[in-house]
């Protein structure tokens, strides 16, 4: 007999190589290159729905293209203002960390109006409908089908032609035509492919939930969120109920945005206001915390930094960071023994972001160096005092984005004295709060600690 011909193709990333490696190059995994036969595949020219002509832009017509409501609102934030005709939408997050719950909420949502046809690979129709009861979904319009053959379910989408398609997991659907095991890079990659013919030429939203790897990426090739229109990650900590929902490509609209949930019994909760959220049960006059205000896309979110800074007995000083960088950490502690003058590069030095958020952006400097230099000099923070500013190398107080929203947002939730940037001072009209303006480091400690 004649050997078939086969290729290796790494289950990480999608190369392909005519030999085994034991390690990829291109994503220098190891152990990751599986045997998959070779077949051959006809491709038709075109997008779905035959071939057009070119067109200019001002004879493309949009008039008929709206955004329909998931009937969840932050949901709706996170995806650009709804769900867009037509699109593919890729949710990744961890086991357990409730994807499975947000679609059928979402199915749930627009029963009333939308017909849905939920297809599951992992669960039983039974299952399925055990956690709808829970949820309290009893949607007529909802279509269960639990199946993981491609074939059988674009049938069943053509002979029910729901308004949403979910399928759940993209991991578990399989191709016959393709010999590898379901979960594979071609497997993933073609029905992935058929998927979002579908939802073209049907003109009908498709979601798809991926796995992930344990390094927090989807798991199967990265032509996978190519393919896409959207992906979204549903993040969230262990031992923390609120859920985080952020989109980190979108077509349809910005890629910064987040919405914020809380699991409970009931399912997923909406949290309209996240920063009250996350400052509930707050410490008041207490060394070493210090409120800033991030912005998460458009949203601005005030969040409580606490630091805790003692003499430490080691040769070389513990340093831990939770939810922010922690060699920003230390490059924000050498400025300030360097420019303040204050001994604290001897000291063991914990910071962390109360709710278990991660902010990664630098308008939130100026408020870890307040959070260090409270803890050091055993100094609290004024409770009603919002910190904002991004620190460079030479102490430096340099001028963020959105200083009006951000303000707002302050006053909003109470607080009524701001340490801003001096150069953001032109730019605020709020009045509603006492605004002090710092060039420095030394100016910043000044007006916070007194010195």
């Amino acid at each position: 007999m004649v050997k078939g011909k086969s290729i290796f193709i790494c289950q990480s990333c999608g190369y392909e190589s005519p030999k085994w490696m034991g390690r990829c190059p291109g994503c220098q995994d190891w152990n990751t290159m599986v045997e998959e036969p070779v077949r051959k595949r006809t491709f038709s020219g075109g997008m779905p729905g035959g071939r057009n002509n070119p067109l200019s832009m001002e004879q493309i017509d949009l008039s008929t293209e709206t955004r329909n409501s998931t009937g969840m609102a932050e949901l709706d934030r996170v995806l650009g203002g709804g769900i867009v005709s037509g699109s593919l939408v890729l949710v990744g997050g961890d086991p357990g960390i409730g994807k499975s719950t947000l679609l059928l909420q979402l199915a749930g949502s627009t029963a009333s109006t939308q017909k849905t046809l939920y297809v599951s690979g992992e669960e039983s129709v039974k299952q399925i409908k055990l956690r709808a009861e829970r949820l309290g979904i009893n949607g007529k319009n909802i279509f269960v089908f639990g199946e993981t053959d491609i074939d059988v379910i674009l049938e069943q989408a053509g002979k029910i032609s729901p308004d949403i398609i979910i399928v759940d997991s993209i991991q578990t659907v399989y191709s016959p035509e393709i010999s590898s095991a379901p979960g594979s890079v071609s497997q993933v990659r073609e029905a992935t492919g058929r998927l979002l013919r579908l939802a073209k030429s049907m003109s009908v939203p498709v979601f798809i939930i991926g796995h992930v790897t344990k390094q927090g990426a989807i798991a199967g090739p990265r032509v996978l969120e190519h393919m896409v229109d959207t992906v979204l990650y549903f993040e969230g900590e262990r031992y923390h109920s609120y859920r985080i929902i952020r989109s980190v490509k979108n077509r349809f609209g910005s890629t910064n945005e987040i919405g914020v949930f809380e699991m409970k019994n009931e399912g997923l909760v909406e949290v309209p206001n996240p920063s009250e959220f996350m400052l509930a049960g707050r410490p008041e006059d207490v060394p070493g915390t210090v409120v800033v205000c991030s912005m998460e896309g458009t949203r601005p979110m005030l969040v409580e930094l606490q630091a805790l800074v003692s003499t430490s007995n080691l040769a070389m000083p513990r340093r831990m960071a939770a939810g922010i960088d922690y060699n920003r950490l230390s490059m924000l502690m050498a400025v300030m023994e360097k420019r303040l003058g204050m001994q604290v590069q001897g000291q063991d030095a914990f910071v962390n972001v109360v709710g278990g958020l991660r902010i990664d952006e630098p308008a939130v400097d100026l408020g870890i160096t307040a959070a260090v230099a409270s803890s050091f000099k055993n100094m609290p923070v004024d409770k009603a005092t919002v910190v904002i500013g991004e620190v460079g190398l030479t102490g430096e107080v340099r001028a963020v984005g959105s200083i009006d929203r951000r303000i707002a947002e302050a006053v909003k939730l109470g607080f009524n004295k701001c340490i801003v940037p001096a150069n953001n001072i032109r730019q605020i009209d709020n009045k509603k709060a006492e605004i002090t303006g710092v060039k420095n480091l030394a100016q910043a400690m000044e007006a916070l600690l007194g010195g």
